[in-house]
């Protein structure tokens, strides 16, 4: 049987994680697992610099010379079939508004301008991922949440992502659903997390990481933003969970790896609610997404 391998993208906006993908067997390549952090409003050419770092090591370290596509997971708002950014207000890519990324990587890159270069939602990538990570997940409705920089989510019913009908919101988005004040991602993200402990502090922090380690020294109001987090989360979801007639929700993204502040509180509000679903945290949301990602280049 032929092999052929891909590059995995999850691109977010602190981070980019790459390796080779094994297509035929959905499994990445040993050392061509590659991640760095960074800021994504740095101008256009840096962030650019720091993409082909990290995909140039990848394939280094992977010993593979025929790579035959790349797939990208990508925040949204994004074309996901022309390669434009439109991503704008968001504390994220604020330089790459309007541009191709699909041209300006292949060009950072100098690969041919007709690779193969795919770009999905990076939510849909991650619950696609888990799919492949638990086969049992095939013969259920799964609502995977990603939770970081931003909010994202994705409906899949056996396997295969479903973006629109009246089961789901539109786009199989709920980042922009009308929530108190706001929007949802206005509350449950990053952003939402360390407005909410500046209002009760007055204090000004520099990202979740110093919120978590705060948390876990015992700052009560630390921990009552991540316990409010889990609430908001849970009444952002539960009417999606009911319309889609979910059996299981995957939770994942950066601050998943805090779910032991958030959890108790999101699972008390969803057992409030009447529902009976199963609850997950992933453990490993970049090895998914990035499995998700290839997996379109194989449909």
């Amino acid at each position: 049987m032929n092999t052929s391998h891909a590059i995995g993208l999850d691109i977010g906006g602190t981070h980019i994680t790459a390796a080779v993908i094994n297509k035929t067997e959905m499994k990445v390549l040993d050392f061509s697992l590659c991640k760095e952090s960074f800021d994504s409003n740095r101008p256009v050419h840096e962030v650019m610099n720091i993409w082909k770092k990290v995909i140039s090591t990848s394939i280094e370290n992977s010993k593979i010379n025929d790579i035959t596509g790349i797939a990208i997971c990508m925040p949204g708002p994004f074309d996901y079939k022309t390669g434009i950014c439109w991503i704008k207000d968001q504390s994220k890519y604020e330089h790459f508004y309007g541009l191709n990324i699909r041209e300006l990587l292949l060009e950072t890159l100098d690969f041919p301008s007709d690779f193969p270069v795919l770009f999905e939602n990076d939510a849909v990538c991650f619950g696609k991922g888990e799919v492949f990570k638990q086969q049992e997940n095939l013969s259920k409705k799964l609502m995977a949440v990603t939770l970081g920089t931003g909010l994202g989510a994705c409906f899949i019913d056996k396997g295969t992502s479903i973006s629109s009908g009246t089961s789901v919101p539109t786009d199989g988005e709920i980042y922009n659903l009308p929530y108190r004040d706001g929007i949802a991602e206005d509350y449950v993200s990053v952003r939402g997390l360390l407005s909410h402990y500046k209002s009760l502090s007055n204090k000004d922090l520099n990202n979740g990481l110093e919120l978590y380690n705060l948390a876990k020294n015992g700052d009560k109001q630390a921990i009552l933003v991540f316990e409010r987090m889990g609430e908001d989360l849970a009444e952002v979801v539960i009417p999606w969970i009911k319309k889609f007639a979910a059996d299981h929700i995957i939770i994942g993204g950066k601050i998943a790896n805090a779910s032991d502040l958030f959890l108790f509180s999101f699972d008390k509000v969803i057992q409030e609610s009447g529902l009976k679903i199963e609850i997950s945290i992933s453990n490993d949301n970049e090895i998914a997404a990035l499995l998700g990602a290839v997996s379109f280049l194989c449909d």
